[in-house]
């Protein structure tokens, strides 16, 4: 009688079945001995973009639907970015019904940590070049000069792009939102010219318009947390740009931003770091003709937009990119929760 193997018994003998010698198939075998042969590659889970892609790089359909949070001096002014990092805030990426410009995940910056700050801010800027988010040199100059790590909170990873939460439900932006509005206003920025920065937080993107429009020009900041105006002069004070805070040409003031600061308009070149429903006519009114504004709006969907005024002073608005900034809002409205 033939063995039954599923019982493993003989029938009649109840002597467990002989052992079936099965042959592995010949394309089994050699597979095996080609992973003996052959170790697996190892794959880096955030391959490095090659360097010098042009800042209007557009990724692959599979990027094109995710777009990077940005913040400027809020919550989650998170268009992070470039260099992507951990954040309770806004390290996430979010769907958005469009395409997105360059705002592409970039590989950590946590190994520059080890080194002096002066180091670790040029190795910022110099990830910042390579990956086209910088592209002049006076940008890249301003941004090597003013030290980030002067303007955040102690303890925090200021050379990593990711904004940074500094306290009254308010953050400083992420590097390369810096980086995009300076290029973006660069022209603008000249010796002997007039800015303005609404919602300036920490007092950085201030200190970098007043090294750019020098001695001669006039750079000033509005903010509506009157700790944060304070702690922010104190961040400048630290900074290359403290000899233009104490010459005045560098000013820093509370006040709602949403009405600007009238005293030294017009202003050849206005920051807002804060979204907007619409765009506020009191900063339209102070924009010179010629001057440039940038601006994110919108509610939840919102958009970068550049607004240049013209000589004979009408208006042209284009968008830049999506965005995810704060509301511009009231003092109580942003500490309502704080």
């Amino acid at each position: 009688m033939d063995p039954c193997h599923s019982c493993s018994l003989v029938p009649g003998t109840e002597q467990p079945c002989p052992p079936v010698k099965r042959k592995a198939p010949e394309g089994g075998r050699r597979a095996k001995e080609a992973m003996k042969l052959k170790p697996m590659p190892v794959i880096n889970p955030t391959p490095a973009l090659r360097p010098g892609l042009p800042s209007r790089y557009s990724p692959p359909s599979s990027f094109c639907s995710l777009r990077r949070c940005s913040l400027s001096g809020f919550c989650s002014s998170f268009s992070s970015s470039p260099f992507s990092s951990p954040s309770s805030l806004c390290s996430s990426f979010e769907k958005l019904p469009r395409p997105c410009p360059w705002f592409y995940s970039f590989p950590r910056m946590e190994h520059f940590w080890t080194r002096g700050s002066f180091d670790k801010n040029k190795a910022l800027v110099e990830q910042l070049k390579q990956y086209g988010v910088i592209r002049s040199n006076k940008v890249a100059e301003v941004m090597e000069t003013i030290d980030r790590g002067l303007f955040v909170p102690d303890g925090s990873s200021a050379y990593i792009d990711s904004p940074m939460p500094i306290g009254y439900n308010a953050t400083i932006s992420a590097p390369h939102m810096h980086a995009t509005c300076l290029e973006l206003l660069v022209e603008h920025l000249q010796p002997g010219m007039h800015s303005l920065d609404v919602g300036s937080g920490t007092g950085y993107l201030t200190a970098c318009f007043a090294m750019m429009v020098g001695p001669q020009g006039c750079a000033v900041g509005v903010e509506h947390i009157p700790e944060l105006v304070c702690s922010s002069i104190e961040n400048v004070k630290r900074s290359a740009a403290s000899s233009l805070l104490n010459e005045g040409s560098l000013s820093l003031h509370v006040a709602d931003g949403r009405q600007g600061w009238p005293e030294h308009a017009p202003y050849d070149a206005i920051h807002v770091g804060a979204a907007a429903a619409e765009i506020p006519q009191p900063l339209l009114d102070q924009l010179k003709p010629g001057g440039r504004m940038v601006i994110p709006v919108g509610n939840f969907f919102q958009d970068l937009q550049v607004i240049d005024k013209k000589l004979d002073g009408s208006i042209s608005i284009r968008s830049e990119t999506s965005v995810r900034y704060v509301p511009l809002t009231s003092r109580a409205a942003q500490l309502q929760d704080f």
